[in-house]
């Protein structure tokens, strides 16, 4: 007897081949058989005439690590039918972790990964310190299938503690943190992620301790890491936001190479104005496999629209030399804001060869703005820069900061990205269909409310099935289901196949995608962050058991900590 039988849908069921009538049966968790016309009882049938029955989503790269412990939903991505993330990335986790270290790393994390600080503050409570203890925590009370590599910064913080900043570490720290990693990694952790981007500096302002990490502890930890079924690796560079110098693509080769692992770093940004980045990118790939390693980069399916201002830590604090204004107190910020010469000299500098993928966050002119405070602002939230300033009479930078200061730097900013147009959509159809790339990069659970990539998954395919069609649905279903899961090794998942874990989304074809993302104030203490619903997903499974119906959560927790070797095989170079 089955559990429950799935009738009359359209599987599509990850690997690519062609789409096909047929019947899911599910039991004890798992696809007990796909067929047409299966005719074995079940406790519950669902007609899925006209739908698509496919694997659950697998999302690469999230930050999902604290989020779950105030919401083990993992919300938007489960409605968006993902059933799987990977957390852990960017060198960033929150074990090992020492107790004196906990408002450290909960200052580094809101800083870095944009995480509110009374959200981490009153939604965890901070009460392990290895990573099987945290693991532990998290086990049997989420609603998502949930793995964790571990990061850099906590076991150089672990070892080293303060000292984790602002020096290299000895032989016998090194060997330190490899102990630690061996320990992390036996009790589930599913391998080993790194930052060494300027990007990333902790709660005080300085480089997070990762940043201060030799070549030779980074590919020791890598080959540590390389000792343990079921292991991968993740990195982040300067170079990952524009193109890679030569020393960067020399050390992921390493690093990938000493492990004997896949590398996957984000995430690849595609513009057909500069179709160089591409080549450049991938070329750590193809240098890889020359040295019989493996480097994958992530690129996402869509263009996820991002919320900016001036008060907050943002994108916008990213233009080289900006940070002598953005650090500066608000009052201070805006006296200098408003002086001719200092916006002359940061409007040069954004648009400077040396803002790299930041520049084009520059195109001041296709700035909309959002949500304003103050009675001079009224009326204007949806309007673009460039109508404002032709109005007024003013460049559009001058006029977008006259915004803000009126708004004493709260405005809510909409930058357009200049990549929609057809050339990019056909160059990130090349990048999609190309080995060396995988779609992932959401983000999920960081940056709160600063964009919302969780909604890829529905948003890339309700574009495959009746927007631009880019890939067939088939390749569609296959680049979101069974590439990531193989890149990770996961067993059983990303595929509907008998003997695989039920983990399926049921979606209808013609109205499967995304609503816009809204702000809402749903985080512990009160914090905001933007997220949205989604359309057409029928139910989904999470090990058999039924976590979204009518694109709404069921609120249910069937979902499993991912744990390496255990749950996890080693994935193919």
């Amino acid at each position: 007897m089955l559990d429950i039988l799935i009738k009359g849908g359209t599987v599509v069921d990850g690997t690519g081949s062609p789409a096909t009538r047929a019947d899911v049966g599910l039991r004890d968790g798992r696809v007990a058989v796909v067929e047409d016309g299966i005719d074995e009882v079940a406790t519950r049938t669902i007609d899925a005439g006209g739908c698509l029955v496919t694997p659950g989503f697998v999302d690469p790269h999230t930050h999902y690590d604290a989020q779950l412990f105030w919401d083990p939903l993992a919300t938007p991505s489960n409605v968006h039918g993902v059933t799987t993330v990977i957390g852990g990335n960017c060198g960033f986790t929150l074990a090992p972790l020492r107790a004196e270290d906990a408002d450290y790393t909960r200052r580094m994390m809101a800083q870095v990964e944009g995480m509110p600080l009374g959200a981490l503050e009153q939604g965890v409570e901070w009460s392990w310190e290895t990573f099987g203890e945290y693991l532990d925590r998290l086990d049997g009370n989420i609603g998502v299938n949930a793995g964790f590599l571990v990061g850099h910064c906590a076991l150089r913080r672990y070892v080293m503690g303060a000292g984790a900043i602002g020096r290299a570490a000895t032989s016998d720290e090194v060997a330190a943190m490899v102990r630690e990693l061996h320990t992390a990694i036996e009790s589930g952790g599913l391998g080993f992620s790194t930052t060494l981007s300027k990007t990333h500096s902790d709660g005080n302002g300085d480089p997070v301790g990762s940043r201060w990490a030799a070549p030779d502890e980074v590919v020791a930890l890598c080959a540590a890491a390389g000792e343990h079924v079921g292991t991968s690796l993740e990195a982040i560079v300067d170079g990952c936001l524009d193109q890679f110098a030569d020393d960067e693509i020399d050390l992921l080769v390493r690093m990938s190479a000493a492990a004997k692992r896949p590398l996957n770093w984000n995430v690849l940004t595609v513009d057909s104005r500069v179709p160089e980045r591409v080549t450049r990118q991938l070329e750590a790939s193809t240098r890889a496999a020359e040295a019989d390693a493996r480097i994958v980069a992530l690129t996402m399916p869509v263009i996820v629209p991002m919320n900016m201002s001036f008060l907050n830590y943002c994108a916008l604090f990213m233009f080289p030399g900006w940070d002598e204004v953005m650090k500066l107190e608000p009052v201070e910020r805006a006296a200098r804001l408003r002086d001719p010469e200092t916006r002359a000299w940061m409007d040069k500098r954004a648009n400077s060869r040396e803002a790299g993928v930041f520049r084009r966050l520059a195109d001041w002119r296709n700035y909309v703005i959002g949500d304003t405070y103050s009675a001079q602002n009224e009326g204007l939230k949806g309007r673009t820069v460039r109508d404002i300033a032709s109005e007024r009479g003013t460049a559009p930078f001058d006029a977008l900061l006259d915004l803000v200061i009126a708004d004493d730097l709260r405005t809510i900013l909409w930058p357009i990205a200049p990549d929609g147009d057809d050339a990019s959509w056909a160059l990130r159809k090349t990048v999609w269909e190309d080995p060396r790339a995988m779609i992932g990069g959401s983000d999920a659970g960081a940056h709160l409310d600063r964009m919302c990539g969780a909604p890829y998954t529905t948003r890339f395919l309700g574009d495959m099935l009746r927007g631009r069609k880019l890939v067939p649905i088939e390749a569609a279903v296959k680049m979101i289901t069974q590439d990531p899961a193989r890149l990770f090794g996961l067993r059983n998942r990303g595929e509907v196949l008998p003997g695989n874990f039920a983990d399926i989304v049921i979606l209808d074809p013609d109205s499967v995608g995304s609503d816009a993302a809204t702000l809402v104030a749903d985080l512990p203490g009160g914090a905001t962050r933007l997220t949205a619903d989604a359309q057409g997903i029928a139910h989904v499974f999470v090990n058999g058991v039924e976590t979204v119906t009518d694109s709404r959560a069921t609120g249910v927790t069937p979902g499993t900590v991912i744990r390496s070797g255990r749950d996890t095989e080693t994935a193919s170079l």
